[in-house]
């Protein structure tokens, strides 16, 4: 980093204008805004609330990530699913630099592709990688199907998937320009190059040939338990240590492990993959309430991450909201790959590691003092400290909080995810009802992507 560079970064935390927007276009309007029916609804071109990453040279710039793209829930002929309002949507990768003044530019964006230079889009997956019987709903509110000329049907004309459909939720830049990104749904990590086309990938299903990163004649695989990842709720945040040799990503919620009463459990997993090794490890995370879902992680070094924490509620909207910024360290936890077979640990097929017949999230889930029972049998979870109470540091008026920026100084910058500036409100008469999304209980303030900087106690 040059004089220079120093030199606007401290300018940019001093005077930084907290909460300075991101630019965006607009990808849509068409739709009415259900808030306000006289009132078309915007959907933007930003989105970027996934994830954030440093650029690796550039002290001024990062990177941001969308997701699927702008979608709402529906529920039509086909079952339950999504509607995607912009359905030729791709995800993609945002360059954004910080100016001295506080105003964000936008270098670049990123087009992600598939491996034969195609944009992907933000489908389900078919099921036997990862798909969770999602039905796709163009804006007519009809099922996507294979054949979109003919009417539905599931024996002659099924549903519509696409084997590289992501959910984008994760992202980590490489000092090479390269990118990992983990998504939601499979779950997958997929590596990208600078120009965004997909090199490689890793993810638990052993029939799927993308899994090319080799190691001693096997790709590397996650561990069959990730299937079990809740809808939307899977590996929500990615990082790499600065040698550049491990990816870690952490799922949003405990797992639906065996079945949905996992989802009790403020048990979460997080994952290291060497990348040279073939190595992986899985430790244990504890949410401060099953209710919390993390959402962003960055490396300081190569057992210490920030990691973030929040509820996804409107601080304007409920008084009790919570976005926390915790210090973890793995460096004492435990490796439960490497916890060896008991009279009642047992690794089972489909579940990992078991306690007397439950999975870790049962076992959790059944009672929360069951936390010191792991430490009493030597399984210690992730140390947590926390570093930064957004909401008591900061005017932070959103739900999402999934973006976080490690700076050159020590700094980190908070993105918030504004889900395109629209949300769903019900379904009615199977027709999703879509608005702007709002801040505040009377809908007069509109969501945005907005950049924050805190420094982060020690």
């Amino acid at each position: 980093m040059t004089e220079q560079d120093l030199n606007i970064e401290i300018m940019a935390i001093k005077d930084f204008p907290q909460g300075s927007p991101l630019p965006y276009s607009l990808l849509d309007a068409t739709h009415i805004n259900a808030a306000y029916p006289e009132q078309k609804l915007e959907i933007r071109g930003g989105g970027y609330g996934s994830d954030a990453a440093a650029h690796p040279t550039n002290g001024n710039q990062f990177y941001v990530l969308t997701d699927r793209g702008p979608n709402a829930d529906f529920d039509g002929i086909a079952g339950k699913g999504k509607q995607f309002l912009v359905p030729n949507y791709t995800p993609s990768i945002g360059l954004f630099e910080l100016q001295a003044d506080g105003k964000i530019i936008k270098v670049k964006e990123i087009i992600l592709k598939d491996r034969s230079g195609n944009p992907i889009s933000g489908l389900p997956n078919p099921k036997a990688f990862g798909g969770t019987n999602e039905v796709p709903y163009d804006i007519n509110g009809q099922p996507m199907t294979v054949n979109p000329q003919l009417p539905f049907d599931a024996v002659t004309n099924p549903i519509k998937t696409d084997i590289n459909g992501l959910d984008p939720e994760g992202l980590a830049a490489l000092t090479d320009g390269s990118f990992w990104i983990s998504d939601e749904y499979g779950p997958h990590l997929v590596h990208y190059d600078a120009d965004g086309v997909e090199t490689a990938r890793i993810n638990a299903f052993a029939n799927d040939e993308r899994n090319n990163v080799i190691i001693n004649g096997k790709p590397i695989l996650l561990s069959t338990e990730f299937t079990k990842r809740r809808a939307n709720r899977g590996m929500e945040a990615l990082t790499i240590t600065p040698d550049q040799t491990t990816l870690v990503g952490i799922m949003e919620s405990s797992m639906d492990n065996p079945d949905e009463s996992g989802r009790l459990s403020s048990l979460v997993r997080l994952v290291t993959i060497n990348l040279n090794l073939g190595q992986i490890a899985q430790y244990l995370y504890r949410l401060d309430s099953p209710k919390h879902v993390t959402s962003g992680i960055v490396a300081i070094n190569n057992h210490e991450f920030y990691l973030i924490e929040h509820d996804r509620k409107f601080p304007l909207q409920d008084e009790s909201a919570q976005k926390l910024i915790y210090k973890i360290d793995i460096l004492q936890a435990t490796d439960i790959e490497g916890v060896l077979n008991t009279e009642s640990i047992k690794r089972e097929d489909n579940l990992g590691l078991t306690i007397n017949g439950q999975t870790l999230e049962q076992h959790i889930a059944t009672d929360e003092k069951n936390w010191q029972m792991l430490e009493d049998i030597s399984i210690q979870p992730v140390k947590k400290t926390l570093v930064v109470d957004v909401l008591a540091s900061l005017d932070y008026p959103h739900d999402k909080l999934e973006g976080l920026w490690l700076r050159q100084d020590g700094s980190l910058g908070l993105l918030n995810d504004d889900d395109f500036a629209m949300t769903d409100t019900e379904i009615v008469n199977s027709k999703s009802s879509v608005e702007q999304k709002y801040l505040d209980k009377e809908k007069t303030l509109e969501d945005a992507n907005r950049l924050y900087i805190v420094m982060p106690s020690e």
